[in-house]
């Protein structure tokens, strides 16, 4: 008779944990996480276009090359993982193609870019940049990614970033000039 007891408050606790569970979100927590999400959606783009800005301002001919081929290497590689895993989505969409983020891998590519490019006070604030649009990716209404997803898209982002950018040097050449005891030598360097 104990026992029937235990089972029986022991169901209703648990019908009462799965109640919880099932609640919707107030009105107040959907228009919060809606507003992540939204940010995040318009804040992916915000390092490759200020990388843009960067490339342009500096007038980086060689950085214009690098960045876009960093972009369209992400942007096939992510979308290549994407229906090759076809990983489906948290909240249960069956659309699949939840691995890797692509809001993710394009804001960390823009990051890492311009870190890698033209160093950490570039690349300090487009990580925090990068780091939302990550977190806007779990904590929005739509729970479209889990932790791995983002993962996966920030390594995404970062590696096609590192197959083609070097560090930015303003000048390429130095040139030197010597002399003393009647000879004379003139150095050239070039720095890649």
């Amino acid at each position: 008779m104990i026992m029937m007891k235990y089972s029986i408050l022991l169901f209703l606790l648990l019908g009462l944990w799965e109640v919880k569970g099932q609640q919707t979100d107030s009105p107040k927590e959907i228009a919060t996480e809606t507003t992540i999400e939204k940010v995040g959606d318009y804040a992916q783009f915000v390092p490759t276009a200020f990388s843009l800005v960067t490339v342009l301002a500096k007038k980086d001919k060689q950085g214009f090359w690098q960045l876009s081929k960093s972009v369209g290497t992400n942007l096939a590689a992510t979308w290549i993982l994407k229906y090759a895993i076809n990983k489906p989505r948290p909240e249960g969409r069956l659309d699949g193609h939840a691995f890797p983020s692509g809001h993710t891998s394009f804001a960390f590519q823009g990051a890492s870019f311009l870190q890698r490019r033209y160093g950490w006070e570039y690349g300090i604030p487009a990580y925090a940049v990068a780091t939302y649009v990550a977190y806007s990716r779990l904590e929005g209404v739509n729970d479209r990614h889990d932790g791995w997803d983002i993962l996966g898209g920030a390594l995404t982002g970062i590696a096609s970033t590192y197959l083609f950018t070097t560090p930015y040097m303003k000048e390429h050449f130095d040139v030197s000039f010597q002399s003393g005891d009647g000879s004379y030598a003139l150095g050239v360097v070039y720095k890649f």
